[in-house]
């Protein structure tokens, strides 16, 4: 624009009227380009006056005749666009002229009802032309285009601006277009200034578009269901178009008013174009918009842009606010289309829909059976659609569910109460909830970490995801937790828990997802994950107490023998199953349980389905103590121990969700860990363990509670549980065959609490490293002493002189012969269980279940390390179990004999001298034949040997054997026989981790007898030729000196340099 615009309207008459006359002349590209910049020099008030006489030119050279270059066609309306949005159309004639004009370059000369085939760039500049001049219109007179006469000329503009719609593939064609629409239809929400239409304008403007109704929703239906790739923006426009022309035709208040007959007989053929809009026609339309209403909310609905799914929002709360009564075939999918945007991951569509459901349920009172009736057709087609349509459809359809409980509020109680209504949603939830138990690793996974194991302190583990029949996402089953917290909210709650209770023990295909809901329930009346609303809150004394009645029943239901004590385990994972005692002797109530018979072992799917049916249970038990808070104190008595039991369980899956329950109890009933809460109910607990050892038909699994209270507690609980330890130990003795692995599980779990209630001082960390270098310091003076009284005794001094230690050694003995024996002094609590428990392990570690044995050699070395400040305890009790122990290390599976090598190791290390001879004897030349047996075999194996059992067992021998021998200080022939097995495995042919282990032995050997060790592989591989210091002294040759580089020379001559460095270190 120019710095300085003509305001005289003279001069600027003068300025154009060249540029004018020269185009009328020759009406060519240049000519008009030219007219468009001294268009630019001339003010906004100068151009409104000339307004008429700077669109003559213009719009002569649209009519002449011919063809024309549509560059220059292009160049005209760009002029025009120009002088339009700068001045105002004051005069009906023009307006309708220049209307004609500009459809008639979007439309084609053969085929007037179809567009014009010309270059995008024209058309944008024709549509833009043509929005600009419906925006100059001044007044009222615009909507002179809306009368009946004008019926032809408009309909002929929408169906061009439709087909360009719907046919264009340019985008910015096709959003011209639809802006063209909404001006056009006076719904324009530009930021220019606009004329509001009254209610006379509404009227006619709604009447004119009635017209057009039917072409307006097939051609916006298809372009709002087209191609995702014609980009978001067209789709929102087409959506607007269509919404705001139904609304104006099918709005409630232009209903009410009867369209009028006037001037009828002057209109001619146009009157057959004018539609009436009677109660006949508004049902009928009613009803085909309904299935166009349909199609777009199937199609945008999920669409995967949020700008989309926000004007759906929009478009359901338009309608409804505009045309509820005129549309009631239509409020249904409003409604629907609305609710279902309730969850909306975009936060902003979310947000609006949310407002406008706060609006629309204001008036629910029109909407009840609507959304009634939609609720139950929903309900109805749930199991289909999640059987049948992809994740998002899913999503989308639970939504809307979630949204009309929102909508219906405490309305949902009225509709609960209907038993169809009841029946359908009850039903649907339980096909919907399925979850699939085929998959293998459900069973598999074992405890092999599980909460009996873990610290006391430890936090809550994260939860478990479960698996469903009909969906994958996360998000599916959010909303089904949802729903079901919004029915436990707002619906009757005694209604609901005797519903599913009632589906929880009709058939075991419903049981779990049963149990799911009434968990959800339970946690929704109490208001946890529900946005929370004034209309209950009065209330919520009375809620607290019928809350608490409902879960009490639950509880009991739950663990019920069952439902608690169901098999977990195969008999082939087993060994032998523990869990078929019939725990009911009635057959009728046999049959409904999911207990097998003794004769049939459960199949894969039915344990995985007891697994997650027993772990649903648990997880209900901790949401119900959150429900309740503090007030479930009261019920702990009833449901700690049952929950503690499956903490103990061998399903990792089963004691996770223990665990988690019990730290879900810790946080309602105010417990600062799960310790807490176990010491704190100790008392009640040892009561029930104690009584239910006594009846292991009926409740086999008190072991396990017993083992789980000793991991999460401390020494203080020792006194309490002294008397049900000797209950087990007695109960153990007594049914030897059928529940050792019961009570070895216990004994584990005691002894390991033991070793953490009284950590060993220093007895059973000796420290050799320190005894070796004060060994280091004196080795020289002390080898000068011993060769100077060993000289001396030899050559016959001093051997007639009496030692008077010698004297005074005997004295105490005699003291204690006068005064008789001594009395035997009470051990310590802690000291006598563990010996008792040792005493059990010399038995049972004889016994022919492997399993057991391993888990007894586990315990033993616990019991070794609780024992290891009492030398005189442990002694007797190490020479006991050696005969047991002795045929574990040398006669036994391989997978017991490495268990049992690191038992021997933790004996050598805390009983040294009294195991010297015994090792030296049995158990050495057994290892060290095994390990030249085994040699061979592992030079030549290939990488799956690393695999075998033999190798593990190599590998555990030659990582033990070195701190062994250097605990039990090992003699010379000792060593010899270790170093001759042990040599092979320095071979560069053996596997990488055999050679490291072996170099360790030679390592922990150095600290006994280096001389030995050096000269050992000096015999294998001699890297230096020593000279003789003296040509008198005859030179020494070593056997390996004459040897060439082998398969051992590299380890040979790493641990040779080893050797060497300490003595440079000495030298310096």
């Amino acid at each position: 624009m120019a710095e300085h615009q003509i305001e005289d309207p003279k001069i600027a008459f003068a300025y154009l009227r060249p540029s004018c006359v020269l185009l009328t002349k020759e009406p060519t590209t240049a000519n008009v380009e030219a007219l468009s910049g001294h268009l630019r020099s001339v003010s906004d008030g100068v151009l409104q006056q000339l307004q008429d006489y700077i669109l003559f030119p213009l719009r002569f050279v649209l009519k002449i005749p011919g063809s024309k270059r549509e560059g220059l066609i292009q160049a005209v309306m760009e002029a025009m666009t120009y002088v339009l949005e700068n001045t105002c159309v004051q005069s009906w004639d023009s307006l309708r002229d220049l209307f004609s004009e500009l459809c008639l370059c979007l439309c084609s000369p053969k085929d007037p009802g179809k567009p014009a085939t010309t270059s995008e760039e024209l058309k944008l500049a024709v549509l833009r032309c043509l929005d600009a001049l419906i925006h100059s219109a001044y007044g009222d007179i615009v909507f002179k285009l809306y009368e009946p006469i004008m019926l032809p000329g408009l309909g002929a503009a929408v169906s061009l601006l439709l087909a360009l719609a719907e046919h264009e593939k340019a985008r910015g064609v096709q959003a011209a277009s639809l802006k063209c629409l909404l001006s056009l239809f006076q719904q324009c929400n530009c930021e220019e200034e606009h004329i509001e239409p009254g209610q006379n304008e509404r009227y006619l403007l709604g009447r004119a578009l009635a017209t057009f109704l039917p072409g307006i929703s097939r051609a916006l239906g298809h372009v709002i269901s087209g191609d995702v790739r014609q980009g978001h923006a067209v789709t929102v426009k087409a959506m607007q178009v269509w919404y705001k022309a139904f609304g104006l035709v099918m709005a409630d208040e232009q209903l009410q008013k009867t369209d009028s007959d006037e001037a009828a007989g002057d209109l001619g053929r146009v009157a057959d174009l004018v539609v009436k809009r009677t109660p006949s026609w508004q049902k009928a339309t009613s009803q085909r918009l309904a299935m166009v209403l349909q199609k777009i909310i199937s199609c945008t609905s999920g669409h995967p842009h949020w700008r989309v799914r926000l004007e759906l929002v929009n478009l359901s709360y338009f309608l409804l606010s505009q045309c509820s009564q005129s549309v009631g075939e239509c409020v249904g999918p409003l409604l629907e289309a609305l609710v279902g945007a309730v969850n909306d991951e975009e936060p902003e569509v979310k947000d609006r829909c949310s407002a406008a459901l706060d609006e629309v349920a204001q008036k629910g009172q029109d909407f009840t059976d609507i959304l009634s009736e939609n609720l139950h057709s929903l309900v109805s087609s749930l199991p289909r659609v999640m059987r049948t349509s992809d994740d998002q459809r899913k999503l989308f359809v639970l939504n809307v569910f979630l949204g009309y409980l929102k909508i219906l509020g405490p309305k949902v109680d009225a509709v609960l109460t209907s038993a169809v209504h009841l029946e359908r949603i009850s039903k649907a939830l339980m096909q919907v909830m399925e979850l699939d138990v085929t998959d293998v690793k459900i069973i598999e996974e074992r405890t092999l970490k599980s909460s009996t194991d873990l610290r006391p302190d430890v936090h809550q583990i994260p939860s478990q995801r479960k698996y469903f029949l009909y969906f994958t996402d996360d998000k599916i089953f959010s909303a089904l937790r949802k729903i079901c917290r919004m029915l436990g909210y707002y619906g009757n709650l005694y209604l609901l828990v005797d519903r599913f209770m009632e589906l929880y023990k009709e058939s075991l295909v419903y049981r779990k997802q049963a149990a799911l809901v009434l968990n959800e329930v339970i946690v929704g009346a109490a208001g946890i994950g529900v946005e929370m609303d004034s209309s209950r809150i009065d209330c919520s004394g009375k809620n607290q107490e019928d809350l608490k009645s409902s879960i009490m029943s639950i509880i009991e239901e739950y663990i019920s023998l069952s439902n608690w004590h169901l098999p977990t385990v195969s008999e082939a994972l087993e060994g032998k199953l523990e869990y078929m005692t019939p725990l009911v002797p009635n057959n009728l109530e046999r049959n409904c349980l999911q207990l097998l018979p003794a004769s049939k072992t459960p199949t894969l799917h039915q344990l995985n389905s007891n697994i997650w049916q027993i772990c649903i249970q648990l997880e209900g038990i901790g949401g119900f103590a959150l429900a309740l808070g503090i007030d479930f104190r009261l019920l702990l008595m009833m449901s700690l121990y049952p929950v503690l039991e499956k903490a103990g369980d061998e399903s990792l899956l089963v004691s996770q969700a223990a665990f988690s329950a019990m730290c879900d109890l810790c946080k309602a009933c105010d417990y600062s860990s799960p310790k807490e809460l176990v010491m704190k109910n100790s008392d009640y607990l040892l009561n029930d363990v104690s009584l239910n050892l006594a009846r292991p038909s009926i409740h086999p699994h008190a072991p396990r509670v017993l083992a789980v209270m000793f991991t999460h507690s401390d020494a203080s609980l020792l006194p309490l549980v002294a008397d049900v330890v000797q209950d087990v130990l007695t109960a153990l003795d007594l049914s030897y065959e059928q529940r050792t692995p019961q009570f070895c599980t216990v004994l584990h779990s005691l002894m390991k609490a033991l070793v953490r209630w009284f950590p060993a001082s220093t007895g059973c960390q000796k420290t050799p490293s320190k005894e070796t270098q004060n060994k280091e310091c004196v080795n020289l003076r002390q080898f000068l002493l011993d060769y100077k009284k060993q000289k001396e005794l030899a050559e016959g001094i001093g051997v007639e002189e009496e030692d008077p230690k010698d004297l005074d050694v005997a004295s105490p003995a005699s003291d204690e012969d006068m005064d008789g024996p001594a009395e035997k002094r009470e051990l310590p609590l802690h000291i006598q269980i563990a010996k008792d428990v040792m005493e059990r392990c010399s038995h049972l570690l004889s016994d022919s279940n492997l399993r057991i044995r391993l888990k007894v050699l586990d315990i033993l070395e616990l019991c070794v390390c609780v024992l290891c400040e009492m030398e005189d305890e442990l002694l007797p009790m190490v020479h006991r179990c050696w005969p047991a122990l002795l045929h574990r290390l040398t006669n036994d599976d391989p997978l017991a004999v490495p268990r049992a090598f690191k038992v021997l190791c933790v004996l050598g290390e805390l009983c040294g001298d009294f195991l010297r001879k015994r090792v030296s004897k049995e158990v050495l030349p057994r290892l060290t034949s095994s390990l030249k047996k085994q040699e061979e075999i592992s030079a030549r194996s290939g990488p799956v040997y690393t695999h075998t059992l033999a190798y593990k067992l190599q590998l555990a021998v030659l990582q033990g054997l070195g701190p062994l021998c250097v605990k039990l200080d090992l003699m010379e022939a000792d060593l010899d026989r270790v170093i001759d097995a042990c040599l092979p495995y320095l071979s560069c042919r053996q596997p990488i981790k055999l050679q490291e282990a072996c170099l360790s032995v030679f390592r922990s050997l150095m600290d006994l007898d280096t001389d030995l060790c050096w000269f050992s592989l000096n015999e294998l591989c001699c890297p230096v030729t020593y000279e003789p210091p003296h040509p008198h002294l005859l030179p020494v040759t070593l056997t390996g000196s004459d040897k060439p580089r082998n398969q051992f020379t590299d380890n040979v001559l790493k641990l040779l340099q080893e050797f060497d460095a300490p003595q440079e270190q000495d030298a310096t």
